[in-house]
């Protein structure tokens, strides 16, 4: 017998899958309308938001595997590379890739170092302990050994005197942020990437949150291609652009410092395999709708968007500052700000209260010399809403001091300084959750709706037992639940 194919199958109506989606995106936090200080950016513009979807959709289907296949894919890449460049002072002749995202293009800078320098066997970078994690996952993914030296205490930016300093005959990448996302301070890059090119090291600087927003900011010292020996540069356009996720750009000074992260491969019966970064099939939507929000933004609205955001950065600090039980880390030289408290009450209940009224601010937990923090990412659509947000912030503020700093129970405490990182295993870290109140039924992990004792928790934990506990939290979260649908039964 043979089947009409343009009949619907036998799965779910698409009305109720519809439903399905909107019950289970109720439990996230919204992206929309500047009260998530992290993760999501929000220009708080109606239609531009709408124009990136319906250039999402149009182009969800598009291939940018093959240039030749879908030629649009490639116009708009080089438009959105031709815009950075503009942007942040590329000089002729550079190049460009546009990636899924900041770690793609930090990967790919790190990679294009390494295979940059081949005469080098084991090779190595140079970072400040503020540059962004990704590198840290670079290092580990690639076998490009992370040096990480330690920022100025007072001003939490990179030391150009102790990178130099660290510097070795295995050294291919020299590492400065603009700005570092823990604290919103923008690394010395030009004393940097000097000391990068008085060793013919190159020099990546990562504005993966910052390309967008400090081209239109005044007194921002000098961090673009106008610095002579900065090799490459990222952007993230799902950040300040308030582009689709996700889209960023990986820019090189000139196309050899780029040949390093192209690959091609002929060794097999099939195509020949041809990429300009890690992904192959790379879905058309994200690109689409980046270039089409830029265009339609252009550029003065994006310097009008950067000052709104940067001005509700410094009403937001002050505010802060005169508010009893909080201070600010460092003056924050972009969008971004982290909060610490003087040791009245705990930033990680701070931010459960905040969330209890409608904000998300992220918890950062302590690293060397510095305590735990709240970090807050501004963006424009926060802007009008600044006040109702510093109201909830001393609300917030008065009751996590009335409550006193969270504590973590002694007996737990005591388990975890016997656990050994490397042999967290299952059963081990089923009795810890059980030890934590955070085990479910079945034993499956059950997070509680306030996390601050959960926070408080990690934060006593060296960094390698906290990277344990947290991959296996990430384990646990990961595992299927419930009945699989099986396939539409057949017809005779």
């Amino acid at each position: 017998m043979t089947h009409d194919r343009t009949e619907p199958g036998h799965g779910a109506s698409a009305g109720s899958v519809l439903a399905e989606l909107r019950a289970l995106q109720a439990g996230d936090l919204p992206t929309h309308g500047g009260r998530t200080l992290a993760y999501v950016y929000d220009s708080g513009l109606a239609e531009a938001d709408a124009l990136g979807r319906e250039a999402l959709s149009m182009f969800a289907s598009s291939n940018g595997l093959d240039p030749t296949a879908f030629p649009s894919l490639q116009r708009m890449e080089n438009d959105l590379v031709a815009e950075a460049g503009a942007l942040l002072d590329a000089p002729s002749g550079f190049v460009g890739a546009v990636t899924s995202g900041g770690t793609e293009s930090i990967l790919l800078a790190v990679l294009a170092a390494r295979e940059g320098a081949p005469h080098v066997d084991r090779p190595s970078m140079v970072l400040p302990s503020s540059a962004h994690a990704a590198f840290l996952k670079a290092a580990k993914y690639l076998g490009v050994r992370a040096v990480v030296v330690d920022v100025d205490p007072d001003t939490l930016r990179a030391d150009p005197g102790a990178m130099a300093a660290a510097l070795g005959d295995t050294t291919v990448l020299v590492v400065a942020s603009a700005p570092s996302y823990a604290h919103g301070v923008v690394d010395p890059v030009a004393e940097v990437a000097a000391v990068a090119a008085a060793r013919g090291v190159r020099c990546h600087v990562d504005a993966c949150i910052g390309g967008w927003v400090l081209p239109h900011l005044d007194d921002v010292a000098p961090w673009t291609f106008a610095v002579e020996g900065v090799t490459s540069l990222s952007v993230d356009l799902h950040k300040y652009a308030y582009t689709p996720k996700g889209v960023s750009l990986l820019l090189h000074r000139d196309p050899a410092l780029r040949r390093g992260h192209l690959f091609a491969s002929a060794d097999w019966p099939g195509y020949t395999m041809l990429n300009s970064t890690m992904q192959s099939t790379k879905s058309g939507g994200p690109l689409a709708a980046a270039w089409a929000v830029t265009r339609h933004i252009g550029r003065d609205g994006y310097a009008r968007l950067a000052r709104e955001a940067r001005d509700a950065t410094l009403e937001l600090a002050a505010a802060a500052s005169a508010t009893d039980g909080l201070r600010v880390v460092i003056a924050p030289d972009s969008t971004l700000l982290a909060l610490a408290t003087d040791g009245s009450c705990d930033v990680f209940t701070i931010a459960d209260e905040m969330l209890a009224r409608g904000w998300f601010v992220q918890p950062q937990m302590a690293f060397g010399h510095l305590p735990p923090t709240l970090h807050l990412t501004l963006s424009a659509a926060t802007a009008p809403s600044v006040p109702d947000f510093v109201t909830a912030l001393r609300e917030a503020v008065e009751a996590a001091r009335a409550a006193g700093p969270v504590g973590v129970d002694p007996s737990l405490g005591g388990m975890l300084a016997a656990l050994d990182p490397a042999g967290l295993d299952d059963a081990a870290f089923a009795g810890l959750l059980a030890a934590a109140g955070l085990a479910g039924d079945g034993g499956a992990l059950e997070l509680p709706t306030r996390m601050a004792p959960v926070n408080a928790l990690l934060d006593a934990c060296p960094p390698r037992l906290r990277e344990a506990l947290l991959l296996g939290v990430l384990d646990r979260l990961s595992r299927p639940t419930g009945t699989p649908a099986g396939p539409s039964p057949s017809e005779p």
